[in-house]
C-alpha cells in the first residue's frame, strides 16, 4: 500500500497521508513519498492549489513514527534536520496555496505538518497536541516559532509546556483553524475552498502567497516596505481595461454569494 495517495480534481490536487492503521505516522517511506509528491505537484503547471489530509477518521497524522525511530540511535535528530525527507520543508516549498484539512488528531510532528500549510480547516473531531516536552525532544520543524506567532506566546506555552490536547472548537476560537465542521463535510468544504482559490490567476496567486509569507517573516515596518515595493512593481503593469473587466466579474460573483 502506498504511504500517500495523490488525487486530482482539475486544478486541485489532494495529498492523503495513507497509513491509517498507524495513525498516519510519518515513517521515512511516507516522508520521502510526500517530498517527492510535493516536488511533482510544484512542477505541474496544471495544479494551482494543494490539499493535505489524512486517511481514515482518527488522525491527520500522529507525527514521526517513534517505533521506527526508536530502533536506531541518532535517527530522531536526522529526521528533524534539513534532510531530504523533511515533510514540513516540502510543504513550505510549494509556491501554490496548501489547505490542511485536519480530519483527526495532529500530534507533535503532525502538528508541525499542519502548521506548514497556508490555511487550516478542521473536522469537529480534530485535536492538536504538542508532546515534544513529554517525549523529551525539541521541535525541529518550526512549531516553537510558528505556534507563538499564531496563538500568542501565553497560549503556545500552555500547549507546549503541558502536552495537553486542544480540541477543534477551541482551535477555531483561538484562531488556529479557520472553520470547523462535521467530518463528512470536511473534504467537500476543502475542495470547494481550493476551487475558489484556483479561480485566481495562478501566477498572481503564487506572488500573493510569497508576499504574505515573506512579509510575515519580517518586522512589521519592513513588511510594509516589502509590500510597497512589490505592489508598485506589479501594479504598474496592470491596465485600466483589465481592472474594469475584473471589477465586473468580481461584482457578478459577489451577487451569487449573497
Amino acid at each position: 500500500m502506498s504511504p500517500i495517495l495523490v488525487d486530482r480534481d482539475g486544478p486541485v490536487a489532494t495529498i492523503t497521508l495513507n497509513r491509517p492503521e498507524a495513525m498516519n505516522a510519518l515513517s521515512r517511506a511516507l516522508r520521502l513519498a510526500l517530498v517527492e509528491a510535493c516536488a511533482t505537484l510544484e512542477a505541474d503547471p496544471e495544479v494551482h492549489v494543494v490539499i493535505l489530509t489524512g486517511a481514515g477518521p482518527r488522525a491527520f497524522t500522529a507525527g514521526l513514527d517513534l517505533k521506527e525511530l526508536g530502533s536506531e540511535d541518532g535517527a530522531l535528530g536526522a529526521a528533524a534536520s534539513d534532510a531530504d525527507d523533511n515533510p514540513c520543508r516540502a510543504i513550505e516549498a510549494l509556491t501554490k496555496p496548501v489547505i490542511g484539512a485536519i480530519n483527526g488528531v495532529a500530534i507533535t510532528g503532525g502538528f508541525e505538518l499542519a502548521l506548514a500549510c497556508d490555511v487550516l480547516i478542521a473536522a469537529d473531531t480534530a485535536r492538536f497536541a504538542d508532546t515534544h516536552a513529554r517525549i523529551g525532544i525539541m521541535p525541529g520543524w518550526g512549531l516553537s516559532q510558528k505556534l507563538s506567532r499564531i496563538l500568542g506566546p501565553s497560549r503556545a506555552r500552555e500547549l507546549s509546556f503541558t502536552g495537553n490536547f486542544l480540541d477543534a472548537a477551541t482551535a477555531e476560537r483561538w484562531g488556529l483553524v479557520g472553520r470547523v465542521m462535521p467530518l463528512p463535510e470536511l473534504m467537500p468544504a476543502a475542495i470547494a475552498l481550493a476551487h475558489d482559490m484556483a479561480g485566481i490567476d495562478p501566477a498572481f496567486l503564487r506572488a500573493y502567497k510569497a508576499l504574505i509569507n515573506d512579509g510575515y517573516a519580517l518586522p512589521f515596518g519592513d513588511g510594509l516596505k516589502l509590500e510597497a515595493e512589490r505592489s508598485n512593481a506589479a501594479n504598474a503593469a496592470v491596465s485600466a481595461a483589465s481592472v474594469e473587466a475584473a471589477r465586473t466579474a468580481v461584482t457578478a460573483r459577489g451577487r451569487t454569494q449573497g
